[in-house]
């Protein structure tokens, strides 16, 4: 078995354990990404010292071993383009957050992935060194933004990653590729270093092989931190102590299913037969149904979020951009890609005097309403279950002349994430056909993780999609 199928916990129990070395580890890691980086495009570089790195922090929590991190996140050693090439060839002169807890806790960077240019978009198609595919079907696109670490971890080129979520960015990939990735609470997982989008939503989080390994590296990056304001000093609890505990007891609602694009899809009926296995352990599951206001009972038609997280992505991503003047970072505003425009002008007129109240203004109120409903969901249910995406991974090229491309891919996650609230997506069906997946999107209030990933373990614990935790299961 090559090591670099090994998933993060038995990673790390087996270097503690010295049945084989680092640098046994790292070469099956680098013949891997030597064989299929050409043709997937998923590093745009690569750590050359990753390997003396490693050998320093077996002591450590995560024991030196390879993660991956997404193009965004500032790292001193490596540069950072948040695959723009406005960026190609900038170095930061500090490191980000969320790297610098990893490399307090013994992880080491393997590499950076490819993603959407600047975060824009749910294919990596829009990315200025060409797109990612999906191992599980090179024909096919991995998601995004956050798709080269998702797709780093479906093909075995790490033992886990880092992506960041703004409305879907790690839990679509994660769906499309067949993988685990967690959107944390906005604010648990400090937002420093890392390339702005959208300033209010951006949430770095964990893509990995199963539940307890994107638990595990949850711990070691969560947690307040006096550079970013928008974190929150709760302690923070060990992700994997509750994983065990099972559903018994637990009230869960069954969310859009019944939407007219989801309605009879292999994705509805796949998140159908997960809330009967789920209620088979004991849960309480209830249909919520879908409305197009705020009632009780009801969940509000995720439409209402593309236009919200619209105005307001594009509103703040003319902010942020604008920092790129051609004077800071050695390219000047003519490297900007069409993509990225589109977004800065749109923006900056929903801002704009004369505009501002009927666009950002609205879109912010309407923002607030559906937070009002999410709270008065989390007062009678623990966690919300959905489809991740709608369906399975879209061909490449799908998203070329499509600008809101990502808008409908995300539209299930995008209520969730405009709110701040927390997510897991977990693998719930496999094709055997096209050899891709389909995931299930559970959802939990703000500060509960613990809930969704005590849900998503149960899932993926009595099912067989998760090949990894099958295998972990069988073989220790």
């Amino acid at each position: 078995m090559k090591l670099n199928t090994y998933t993060l916990r038995q990673t790390i129990r087996k270097l503690k354990q010295k049945e084989f070395s680092h640098s046994e580890l790292y070469k099956d890691i680098h013949g891997i990404i030597a064989e299929k980086n050409e043709t997937l495009n998923i590093y745009l570089c690569l750590d050359a010292e990753a390997v003396k790195k490693a050998e320093r922090n077996l002591d450590k929590p995560l024991a030196g071993v390879p993660i991956a991190i997404k193009d965004n996140f500032l790292t001193k050693d490596l540069a950072t383009t948040a695959s723009a090439r406005l960026l190609e060839g900038f170095h930061a002169p500090y490191e980000s957050t969320v790297t610098h807890n990893l490399h307090q806790s013994g992880g080491v960077i393997v590499g950076k992935t490819n993603m959407d240019a600047w975060a824009h978009g749910s294919s990596t198609e829009t990315s200025d060194f060409g797109p990612s595919k999906n191992p599980r079907n090179p024909s096919y696109l991995p998601g995004g933004s956050s798709g080269g670490s998702a797709a780093a971890v479906a093909a075995d080129m790490c033992v886990a990653a880092i992506g960041s979520e703004t409305a879907g960015s790690i839990r679509q990939p994660s769906s499309w590729c067949g993988v685990v990735g967690i959107k944390p609470t906005y604010g648990r997982v400090s937002r420093y270093g890392v390339v702005a989008m959208g300033s209010s939503l951006d949430s770095p989080g964990p893509i990995g092989k199963t539940v307890f390994d994107c638990s595990l590296l949850l711990n070691s990056i969560a947690g307040y931190d006096q550079s970013d304001a928008t974190t929150s000093d709760r302690p923070v609890p060990d992700f994997t102590h509750d994983l065990d505990r099972g559903v018994k007891g637990m009230k869960i609602g069954l969310c859009y299913v019944d939407h007219p694009k989801l309605k009879g899809t292999p994705a509805s009926e796949a998140v159908e037969k997960a809330a009967k296995l789920l209620e088979g352990f004991g849960a309480e599951v209830n249909r919520v149904p879908i409305a197009e206001e705020v009632r009780p009972d009801t969940i509000l038609t995720p439409d209402y979020a593309v236009g919200v997280y619209t105005v307001i992505q594009r509103s703040e991503v003319s902010s942020n951009l604008a920092r790129y003047d051609g004077i800071r970072y050695g390219h000047d505003r003519s490297y900007f890609s069409e993509e990225a425009k589109r977004r800065m002008m749109l923006g900056t007129f929903t801002l704009s005097t004369g505009h501002a109240d009927q666009y950002y203004v609205r879109a912010e109120k309407v923002r607030s309403l559906i937070i009002q409903n999410f709270r008065q969901l989390f007062a009678r249910y623990d966690v919300l279950i959905s489809p991740t995406s709608s369906g399975y991974a879209q061909k490449l090229g799908a998203s070329r002349d499509n600008p809101m491309f990502g808008e409908i891919e995300d539209m299930l996650m995008e209520p969730s994430s405009i709110s701040g609230l927390s997510g897991v997506s977990v693998p719930c069906f496999h094709d055997p056909v096209t050899n891709l997946y389909l995931g299930l999107n559970i959802v939990a209030d703000q500060w509960q993780e613990e809930k969704a990933l005590r849900a998503a373990y149960t899932f993926e614990q009595h099912t067989d999609w998760n090949l990894w935790a099958s295998k972990e299961r069988d073989n220790g």
